[in-house]
């Protein structure tokens, strides 16, 4: 599926940020731990944008379903934020799985730390779009969720950072909502592994630009 991804503008506090927008020709399967569309469902639309360092709303679901208003984007969609440069964005395709990475390590952090007291910070945000040109069942695309983020903690080892990634890190996979859908969605599953591999070095690319 023909995926049209824009840079477009948005104005925030007297400033323009750039916002990243996915849009599909037709409505596509979604899992997304975003805070604008999340969990599964079929959306028309992703979009991560970048906010200032000192962001502070309570409502980024809101937020972000103004934001697509104000973008012309119609339906339901998937909203991501980041302080990351969203204009650094790091693709990889691997036999017909795209994966698109903003990488922002500013606080990383281990999955099994213990608590920390106080409010997250969005700095170090490592926000995951990834589309695949088949369908996937909704166990598959959980299963494909997992396999993501396995792939960008094994970037983050080898690239010697201490942790698995950040506490606000998000995730996006879209795949066809028509056809026969693949069961599996595993590392060593055919679409997984494609999109272990897109995801793996799309993000070791954001930690390298």
């Amino acid at each position: 599926m023909d995926v049209d991804l824009q840079i477009r503008t948005r104005q925030e506090g007297g400033r323009a940020y750039p916002v990243l927008v996915w849009r599909a020709p037709a409505p596509m399967r979604m899992v997304a731990s975003a805070p604008h569309g999340g969990g599964i469902g079929v959306r028309r639309w992703v979009v991560n944008a970048q906010v200032p360092m000192s962001y502070g709303r309570r409502d980024p679901d809101h937020h972000l379903s103004r934001l697509g208003v104000s973008l012309g984007l119609r339906g339901r969609g998937v909203g991501m934020l980041t302080a990351a440069d969203v204009r650094a964005m790091s693709s990889v395709t691997e036999a017909g799985v795209e994966a698109f990475a903003t990488v922002g390590l500013g606080h990383p952090t281990w999955a099994a730390a213990p608590d920390v007291v106080g409010p997250v910070s969005l700095v170090g945000t490592i926000n995951l779009v990834i589309l695949l040109p088949e369908r996937l069942s909704d166990a598959a695309l959980v299963n494909a969720v997992a396999t993501a983020t396995e792939a960008k903690s094994q970037a983050l080892f080898e690239a010697g950072v201490a942790g698995t990634g950040t506490a606000t890190d998000a995730v996006c996979v879209a795949c066809p909502d028509d056809g026969p859908p693949h069961a599996f969605g595993g590392p060593r599953s055919v679409w997984g592994a494609r999109l272990a591999r897109a995801v793996h070095g799309a993000v070791l690319g954001g930690l390298h630009p």
